[in-house]
């Protein structure tokens, strides 16, 4: 069709779109996996693109990767749960201020016959006795924010180098690593928020859970734009004023499963 016959209204209509798809705004998240499988970022994102007109297209990997996906300059904005990792990247250079944003916990789950009987709250107490009786361990071994945490635990116990016949790592996300220890009868840490979002959990449940020492922070980072002048710094920082503003925050609190709040806003901490 000949275009000069389309009504002024349909080219001016075209005309507007096209200049909205040309300047859509959009930004590249590096976050957790956890963050992805709890369902957190389909409930909060689509808010955050209400208030600021901003995407957000996440790249889920452990938070390791995702560290290091920041520090090569593929990612405008780092969303994790290591706080050391975390903070040795602000020391790096690579972000000026990392932001606490929200808290959950960990939990170890496993089969609720619980063979290895370590029910109850103490994590180090839990772990010296899935080794003693060598019983199916499954870590993710991915370098991820949970996989660091079990590590810690794991030292703790004393026994990084001797976790038992039993253990097995995947290096997968947290979704594979509970499908893995619910086909196989086994146990695993796991976040409360991938937990509560998990649809198939065979026979397994919380064993041991309220340990202070299974607390598990969040925070954000806008990546340093002085390190990669390509980053898009100024929607990056909207994005963190957002999220940890009472707008953001209340979000964080909202989102719940079952009645159940999956994780605690805390960027005043």
């Amino acid at each position: 069709m000949n275009p000069s016959r389309l009504a002024p209204w349909v080219l001016t209509a075209v005309a507007l779109f096209a200049g909205a798809a040309a300047t859509a705004q959009s930004i590249v998240m590096a976050s957790t996996t956890s963050t992805e499988q709890s369902g957190l970022f389909p409930y909060l994102l689509p808010e955050f693109k209400k208030a600021s007109g901003i995407e957000i297209k996440v790249v889920a990997l452990g938070t390791g990767q995702a560290i290091d996906m920041a520090r090569r300059g593929d990612a405008d904005v780092l969303f994790v749960h290591d706080q050391a990792a975390e903070e040795q990247f602000v020391a790096e250079g690579f972000s000026l201020k990392r932001w606490p944003v929200m808290y959950n916990d960990f939990v170890l789950v496993g089969p609720v016959s619980d063979p290895a009987q370590i029910h109850g709250k103490d994590v180090v107490l839990a772990l010296k006795k899935l080794a003693s009786v060598n019983a199916a361990f499954i870590s993710r071994g991915d370098k991820s924010g949970t996989h660091a945490a079990e590590l810690r635990f794991w030292k703790m116990a004393g026994l990084e180098a001797a976790k038992g016949s039993g253990y097995q790592s995947c290096g997968c996300g947290m979704g594979p690593a509970l499908n893995i220890a619910a086909s196989t009868g086994a146990y695993v840490l796991t976040d409360r928020g991938t937990w509560l979002n998990f649809k198939n959990r065979a026979n397994l449940g919380v064993l041991v859970q309220g340990d202070g020492r299974l607390f598990n922070q969040y925070g954000v980072m806008a990546v340093n734009p002085a390190k990669f002048a390509h980053v898009k710094s100024t929607d990056a920082q909207k994005f963190v004023d957002w999220i940890v503003s009472p707008a953001g925050q209340g979000v964080i609190a909202s989102y719940k499963i079952g009645g159940e709040q999956l994780f605690f806003p805390n960027a005043g901490n």
